[in-house]
């Protein structure tokens, strides 16, 4: 079979995200940590410039491999623009920011969730994942503190020189920011979805979504509602099962007026 020739954009794509791949698995476990996966025991303005540069690079990826947005994620060029005026000393953007994605949830309604199962009588193992939840979404909060904490004990100037120093550090700077947001809007970045880049997508969050979701140091309950052994092939960790090809537009379907079509489906020959 003559391999299919992968077009010249697909290509660039891919050979764009290849050069960031690594610093983008960083980044993202590094987000999901500051999300809850681990609790901070501060957190110093190097890594609230980090965070929102993990944001970004993690909006880089998205758009390189084409990945469909249906809901508001990583706002990367949000966070290139938060980079641009906090080292110009304004700060607030950045706090509501902060305060945008990392204080969503109710802890009280989460809380309500946990009580109705034990009255319920679930399932042990199922409330002690929604433990392990409640004890996620208390990280998260707690990251959050730490992070105003850190915006809120520096002094106007003492900060503005750390955060244009930490921006200089991971390539941030006045200049290459106005660089990055130029090239976000080239054909490079857009939305152009192909089977290759799918793939590639769905390989790499296979095996980072296995790595955060790993239970680490959770409780043994939690660990064993993960971990259930089973004598049964294990499927992989994200899958989608894709029917057989339907020609929705051959002559059994849809097909009111009777019109013969080229695709009409052929008997089987011995």
């Amino acid at each position: 079979m003559v391999p299919t020739q992968i077009p010249e954009l697909i290509q660039h794509k891919l050979d764009a995200f290849e050069r960031i791949q690594t610093d983008y698995e960083d980044c993202f476990r590094f987000i999901q940590d500051v999300h809850g996966q681990k609790r901070f025991s501060a957190l110093s303005l190097e890594q609230i410039v980090y965070y929102l540069h993990a944001l970004w690079l993690c909006e880089c990826k998205d758009r390189l491999l084409s990945v469909y947005k249906n809901i508001r994620r990583y706002e990367g060029e949000r966070c290139l623009q938060l980079l641009q005026t906090w080292q110009d000393g304004r700060s607030a953007d950045t706090v509501a920011f902060v305060l945008d994605k990392l204080d969503m949830h109710p802890f009280a309604d989460f809380t309500a969730q946990l009580e109705d199962a034990r009255r319920q009588g679930q399932d042990d193992a199922l409330v002690c994942v929604l433990e392990h939840g409640r004890l996620i979404l208390l990280n998260r909060g707690i990251n959050l503190m730490h992070i105003l904490e850190t915006m809120s004990v520096h002094g106007e100037s003492a900060m503005q020189e750390e955060v244009r120093r930490a921006c200089a550090q991971y390539g941030h700077a006045p200049v290459q920011i106005e660089e990055q947001l130029v090239v976000m809007d080239t054909p490079l970045y857009a939305y152009r979805p192909h089977a290759l880049l799918a793939q590639r997508n769905m390989t790499i969050m296979n095996r980072l979504g296995a790595d955060v979701s790993a239970p680490g140091e959770d409780p043994s309950c939690v660990r064993s509602w993960f971990l259930t052994s089973t004598d049964e092939p294990q499927a992989p960790f994200a899958e989608q099962v894709i029917d057989g090809y339907l020609p929705l537009l051959a002559p059994f379907y849809n097909n009111v007026r009777g019109v013969r079509f080229v695709d009409r489906p052929e008997l089987l020959r011995e």
